[in-house]
């Protein structure tokens, strides 16, 4: 396994701030689905034990759609989505790289994913939580 470090992220106004574990190089999947494809989403996933709320879980509203398994958090201040529980990973993390400090990363490799595909693609995605 790749080794790991501590990288923190946050959203615009910095009140929502969190920090995963994950490997210098990052593999960033940059979705086109109909939400990501609208904000400019990035993903890094991780399991739900390598992500903590830093601060601002009492600054966050919260947004579903459709199964209502995705849970994407947004800051009630600025309004950015930093991180969120994807439908592929419910039992995991995706974090914006847009939202990530970038002292820690190493380097990294912006891949696309078929997002407008989805249930096609979605399990190529499911081993991502996985610790």
């Amino acid at each position: 396994m790749a080794e790991l470090t501590t990288h923190r992220g946050h959203c615009h106004c910095r009140a929502v701030t969190w920090e995963i574990t994950a490997p210098k190089k990052l593999r960033v999947d940059e979705c086109d689905c109909s939400m990501c494809e609208m904000h400019g989403f990035q993903h890094i996933i991780v399991p739900q034990s390598r992500f903590k709320l830093l601060t601002g879980d009492k600054n966050m509203t919260t947004y579903t759609f459709n199964t209502h398994v995705a849970k994407h958090y947004f800051c009630k201040t600025c309004g950015i989505e930093s991180y969120y529980v994807p439908r592929s990973n419910p039992d995991g993390f995706s974090v914006n790289f847009r939202c990530l400090e970038r002292d820690n990363v190493e380097e990294f490799e912006i891949l696309p994913f078929d997002g407008k595909n989805w249930e096609a693609n979605a399990a190529k995605l499911a081993h991502m939580s996985k610790e």
